[in-house]
């Protein structure tokens, strides 16, 4: 059965915040809780945060051309980099607006019913999450996972001002109305930071996951039986794509018939074990002593 594409769920995202987001508002304004404000604040971040990621997703999509002959789905982690900065700047208004209340306390009304509309929204954050988060996995789309992860710290964020105000309510000690608004400003903190951290390591073009270069090696070691070796491996990921190089030495009396089709072969059964996986092998004979001396990323200088 044919997945879902990552657009329709940043399409969802999008309506889900938008919903959320109202609800969440007149919660606030029913209470004039900076709690909730908080609360409401971030929905905000997540409906910027989907249009944002619906713009990456649709980039990604868009197949190899002249100008980016390796594809655009990098342009995934623009979206998780915006996304975890936008959780920053949601975590600095939040505490911009926490503190004031944290020196002058204020009371809250009709917090029951302002707690209400809070934790309707907190549910379809919740749900629309765990789909995207499923989806995001085995799409590999660091934007969906994002998206998801940011969904479900709003509904850690829904959990705490819940219990923030419902104590506020049941003791009548507004001071923790305030204390809660920050706490969660640092909880989603955290989370801007690890996205960030994540976009980084994209950017950088981080090696595979472990999990896939075991699949990698595990085909290679059949062939390594059929007396084929290999060095010069090396992997990058690139958003949902996977690209890997790597030297296959053989016989020199083969063929170069014989050398191709087995790169091809092997090639086949990676793309089999890894889809959506740029393959590179070079040819290399095991008699030649340049073969041995050419492992290294740049490559080595040789004397004549």
């Amino acid at each position: 059965m044919k997945q879902p594409s990552t657009r329709l769920y940043m399409y969802l995202s999008i309506a889900a915040a938008l919903v959320t987001m109202g609800v969440k508002f007149v919660g606030y304004f029913l209470t004039g809780s900076v709690g909730l404000f908080s609360d409401a604040a971030e929905s905000v971040v997540n409906l910027v945060a989907a249009l944002v990621g619906l713009w990456a997703v649709t980039l990604a999509a868009r197949p190899a051309d002249i100008e980016h002959t390796y594809g655009h789905t990098k342009s995934e982690y623009f979206s998780s980099g915006v996304e975890g900065a936008l959780i920053l700047v949601a975590a600095l208004i939040i505490a911009v607006e926490a503190i004031p209340r944290l020196l002058h306390p204020e009371p809250i009304e009709q917090a029951y019913l302002g707690l209400a509309f809070s934790v309707v929204g907190a549910l379809i954050n919740g749900v629309l999450a765990w789909f995207m988060l499923r989806a995001g996995k085995e799409q590999r789309s660091i934007t969906l996972e994002a998206d998801a992860h940011h969904l479900f710290t709003d509904v850690v964020t829904t959990a705490g001002v819940f219990v923030g105000v419902l104590l506020v309510a049941l003791t009548q000690w507004y001071i923790l109305d305030p204390i809660v608004a920050l706490l969660v400003a640092i909880n989603i903190i955290w989370t801007g930071v690890k996205l960030l951290r994540q976009t980084g390591l994209g950017l950088l073009d981080t090696a595979l996951p472990h999990e896939d270069m075991d699949a990698i090696n595990a085909i290679l070691d059949a062939y390594r039986e059929r007396d084929i070796e290999f060095h010069a491996l090396r992997s990058r990921i690139a958003g949902r794509r996977r690209f890997v190089s790597f030297h296959v030495i053989v016989p020199g009396k083969w063929t170069v018939l014989k050398g191709h089709a087995i790169c091809e072969e092997i090639e086949m059964a990676l793309h089999a074990a890894l889809p959506e996986s740029t393959i590179f092998t070079h040819l290399e004979p095991r008699e030649d002593p340049v073969t041995f001396e050419d492992t290294e990323l740049d490559r080595a200088e040789l004397q004549s």
